[in-house]
């Protein structure tokens, strides 16, 4: 038994109490989840004709889709931080930073964690930045400061499955430790030491509250009920559907050997009675038909619902498939997106935090310390709204002709990148157009500064003498 066990444990009996609930937010995600009640009415024999309805993986896939980290800048420089640019892209963060954000908005919390590059990594100037799921990983906070005070990673031996692997993260230390089967003991593997002061992992936190602070599910209760209900609903049509969708008929007068029978074809008396004419010799035979069920009540119920859910999550009418008042104009369509954009761009402020301080515990690991400005670094992210190409060109226009901001302000108003605008300066310096106002300027430039030379009391003492 090791010093250790007490802290793995304790984290382990957590996270798997947490792990039911984390099963239903990813069941509601994948639509999955099976109904607990079915309804007052309905036969049980019917759960298997249950519809998965997928407005929550909709409502969330919505918001990943919005959110593009870009780049990282310390807040008193203009040019981005070309370090962390290649930290970001050496460790596939352009695609595994949406899952973390993903699996942040389906369970309230996702992890990042920070290691030092092994001997034999192609990039041994570059830390090792992962995203954790917290079905494995599950860390705990100082309330005070907010910073993890020991985190845990679960998993699998990659060639020996039955034996558990663990990964312990303390402020001082890094633990990695093994055992045979759930049951067995840990033994501690490998211990490496760094003294940084700081467990080497940060949580993407979402919906934190200050009674709430480690986050909740973006699958929000009444949208459960709305897709819940919804559900039921599509099972009920679908029932309806099947039983009454089609005119039922009754035939009075007619022994069942007049019905065409086929030992090769068990459907022929079906297809006789789907059949437009009916005729049979019998003249004493009589039939009628109802009249098919009408499913308006059904489909104008799911249309009702749609518009509950549009109204919690700040989804447009059209994501939903219903109509609105409004005409589908450019100008109603970005009306309607304006919720939606709005809670990205809270979203990124708070997954933002948790990318900077990630990518300071990178420096923490590398340098062995936080350099002060590091403090003052903020996350870029690509604007949320979809406006049309020419929309944003013509504005950004307007404002670089009325002098409101410079043309490098305009390019990067137009999301190019900074590879894209240092190619764009140097295209500039090319250009005969430009280098014919950069002499101007150069010259008036010299001009005021010859005029800025003259002693104004010399000149005021020559005007009085001349008078």
């Amino acid at each position: 038994m090791s010093e250790y066990d007490k802290t793995v444990d304790d984290l382990i009996n957590a996270l798997n109490g947490r792990k039911g609930k984390l099963k239903e937010n990813q069941a509601y995600y994948e639509s999955e989840y099976r109904l607990k009640a079915l309804g007052l009415s309905t036969p049980p024999e019917l759960r298997h004709m249950t519809a998965a309805i997928g407005w929550p993986r909709m409502y969330l896939d919505s918001l990943e889709e919005r959110l593009d980290l870009e780049d990282f800048r310390n807040a008193d420089q203009a040019e981005v931080d070309e370090r962390l640019r290649s930290w970001w892209q050496a460790n596939f963060l352009d695609a595994e930073s949406g899952l973390g954000h993903l699996e942040a908005m389906i369970h309230g919390v996702s992890y990042i964690t920070v290691a030092a590059p092994g001997e034999d990594d192609d990039n041994p100037d570059i830390p090792i930045i992962r995203v954790e799921s917290p079905f494995n990983f599950i860390a705990k906070q100082d309330k005070r400061t907010k910073k993890l005070t020991e985190a845990l990673r679960l998993y699998k031996h990659p060639t020996i499955p039955k034996e558990d692997m663990a990964t312990l993260l303390l402020p001082d230390r890094t633990v990695y430790l093994a055992r045979g089967g759930p049951f067995a003991q840990w033994k501690v593997d490998e211990v490496i030491k760094h003294d940084l002061g700081r467990v080497l992992a940060t949580q993407l936190l979402n919906r934190e509250r200050l009674t709430e602070a480690y986050g909740k599910s973006e699958i929000t209760l009444e949208l459960r009920s709305a897709t819940d209900a919804a559900s039921r609903i599509m099972m009920n049509l679908q029932t309806a559907s099947e039983l009454m969708a089609i005119p039922q008929r009754v035939l009075f007068g007619i022994d069942r050997d007049e019905l065409p029978t086929d030992p090769d074809n068990p459907g022929a008396a079906m297809e006789a009675y789907m059949a437009r004419i009916l005729a049979f010799e019998n003249e004493n035979g009589k039939g009628m038909q109802f009249s098919a069920a009408d499913l308006r009540n059904f489909t104008e119920s799911l249309q009702e619902l749609a518009k509950q859910v549009a109204s919690y999550t700040g989804l447009p009418p059209q994501y939903l498939s219903f109509s609105s008042e409004n005409p589908a104009s450019a100008e109603a369509i970005k009306s309607a997106e304006s919720r939606l954009v709005k809670k990205t761009e809270r979203k990124a402020r708070m997954f933002g935090q948790a990318w900077e301080d990630a990518m300071r515990l990178g420096m923490l690991v590398m340098d062995g310390e936080i350099p002060k400005d590091a403090y003052q670094l903020e996350s870029v992210w690509r604007d949320p709204s979809t406006p049309t190409f020419a929309a944003k060109s013509d504005g950004v226009v307007k404002l670089q002709q009325a002098g409101i901001i410079p043309v490098e302000q305009a390019r990067i108003e137009m999301g190019y990148s900074d590879v894209q605008r240092k190619q764009m300066r140097v295209w500039d310096q090319d250009d005969p157009v430009a280098q014919m106002n950069a002499l101007l300027l150069d010259g008036t430039a010299k001009a005021n500064e010859q005029i800025g030379k003259v002693d104004p009391n010399a000149a005021n003492g020559t005007s009085q003498k001349a008078a």
